[in-house]
């Protein structure tokens, strides 16, 4: 199963260096993981450029949270392969710097999930090494103070996806022993919890989900240790679920012949009108990109992260831009961050 994936410390996803390997092995596998990035990033399958910009100023991890608030982007917990985290960042992207927040005052987490209602952030659920977790906090970003509020209204879990439309904040799949899709509504006015209709489709643990026009989407994961490849949209506003085309090749027509979009623990962000899935692990890691059309319905390729393959990531987008951070590889994790220009030809050197 991809699942958050360090449970009685061991990791659960994807390949990993055993730890009898020497440094010199560990070395050799990482430095040609880097150079597989490139060249894949280098090839001329689509379009689009990646920037580096400033690292996160915390330590690297994976299976970290982020909610943006007024334009600036917030990101904090995680496992940095040693330690579950409770620090968080704020990221301004005109001043591309960092700057530490107070840190979360629950317990210590990765595979959590957040979102933005109202004005606020809000951090909840997740795994401890040991435990899964259902406790929720609220982040007042001008006190830079937390409060815990209600806890979650469904089973404790770990790797759900959450989304916040019209001031409310929604939780929905993960993992509790058991694949999930059970779907809860959380009313910041109120401090309650209220259970609303499931997406049809899948359980899944390791999705993405990304919100565009008050819609959510919500895409990828696994189910049984099997990637999912059904594609739902949420309507805040009818209080219904549709479904959108899968994201294989399974119709007779050419538009999905070349899609190998499933995965589990990739990360989305969206960009005027248009939404990219990236990085994750299906088998082997990845750093291809796939550019969806709101519009149509349909994606297409474009140039794969630049940074190394990798999976536990995070994106976000900030005042129309997106971008990717932290993740891992093998033992390796990371804290670099890049922003996408998804117009712009490849460039090597930036």
């Amino acid at each position: 199963m991809l699942s958050p994936y360090f449970q009685n410390n061991r990791m659960k996803k994807s390949i990993f260096v055993r730890r009898n390997f020497s440094r010199l092995s560990v070395a050799i596998l990482l430095l040609s993981a880097a150079a597989c990035s490139k060249s894949t990033s280098s090839s001329s399958t689509g379009e689009g450029n990646w920037i580096t910009r400033s690292e996160l100023e915390g330590v690297g991890r994976s299976e970290a949270v982020s909610f943006v608030i007024n334009d600036k982007a917030y990101l904090g917990t995680g496992y940095d392969g040693t330690n579950r985290l409770t620090d968080f960042w704020e990221y301004d992207p005109d001043q591309n710097f960092w700057t530490q927040k107070a840190d979360l005052p629950g317990t210590p987490r990765n595979s959590a999930v957040a979102f933005d209602a109202g004005g606020k952030g809000y951090v909840g659920t997740g795994f401890d090494g040991t435990n899964k977790l259902k406790d929720f906090w609220e982040y007042d970003p001008e006190n830079n103070s937390w409060k815990q509020k209600a806890d979650f209204g469904g089973n404790a879990r770990y790797d759900a996806v959450a989304f916040g439309i019209g001031g409310k904040g929604y939780v929905t799949t993960g993992f509790d022993g058991n694949y999930l899709k059970d779907f809860w509504t959380y009313d910041p006015a109120t401090d309650s919890w209220t259970q609303k209709i499931s997406m049809g489709g899948s359980k899944r643990s390791g999705a993405v989900s990304f919100v565009h026009d008050n819609k959510a989407y919500i895409v990828t994961g696994t189910n049984n240790g099997q990637t999912v490849n059904d594609f739902w949209v949420y309507d805040a506003s009818a209080d219904s679920w549709t479904e959108l085309r899968k994201i294989s090749n399974v119709s007779t027509d050419s538009y999905d012949d070349a899609y190998t979009i499933v995965r589990g623990n990739g990360v989305a962000f969206v960009m005027a009108d248009k939404a990219y899935v990236t990085c994750g692990e299906n088998g082997g890691i990845f750093n291809d990109c796939w550019e969806y059309d709101f519009g149509t319905d349909l994606w297409v390729k474009k140039t794969a992260f630049e940074g190394t393959q990798r999976t536990g990531a995070v994106g976000f987008a900030v005042k129309n831009r997106g971008f990717v951070t932290t993740g891992r590889n093998s033992s390796l994790s990371f804290d670099d961050l890049r922003e996408f220009l998804p117009f712009d030809t490849y460039n090597a050197n930036d």
